[in-house]
């Protein structure tokens, strides 16, 4: 089943940049399809491979940078964006 996620990190400290940076470039090693803008970044995959991937990345967040807020929307399909 192939799943798209719009995910947003909000890190829980005056220097939010850097770890949501980070975060990014470590979904983006991830070998999902990643797409990050202003606001959001959006996740396409395998649902057991991002699954997995979201499970290592909030964990390794938590211990990396400590408390943060995660939101993320989840579809069902194939909502990758057209160019």
């Amino acid at each position: 089943m192939y799943l798209s996620v719009q995910l947003s990190y909000y890190p829980l400290t005056d220097d939010y940049k850097p770890p949501i940076k980070t975060l990014i470039e470590r979904l983006e090693k991830s070998g999902l399809e990643v797409h990050s803008n202003r606001m959001s970044t959006q996740v396409f995959g395998e649902y057991d491979s991002v699954m997995t991937v979201f499970s290592d990345t909030l964990r390794w967040s938590f211990e990396t940078y400590g408390k943060a807020v995660f939101t993320a929307n989840f579809i069902e399909g194939d909502r990758r964006p057209r160019d």
